[in-house]
């Protein structure tokens, strides 16, 4: 299995969608600002997570979570 994810950075009120294989060790290395892309997050959560069968699949995920649908899509299901 692969996971597509979602971290936000609280005080900075930005959104992170990524794919990883283990979500946990991934997660580890964002908050160990190991991660470039969000080693300026201060607040790390991680607010949204789903499995997909394949890697392809969670590629293909992680690039429809990134688009204006994708980001609306996440933001009503962590409201709810």
């Amino acid at each position: 299995m692969h996971y597509v994810y979602v971290i936000y950075d609280k005080i900075l009120m930005k959104y992170y969608v990524g794919y990883s294989k283990d979500v946990v060790a991934r997660f580890a290395e964002h908050k160990r600002g190991n991660v470039a892309t969000t080693s300026k997050f201060k607040s790390l959560e991680l607010v949204y997570m789903e499995g997909c069968i394949s890697k392809k699949d969670a590629q293909r995920r992680e690039r429809e979570l990134k688009t204006g649908f994708g980001r609306g899509y996440i933001k009503k299901r962590i409201r709810n």
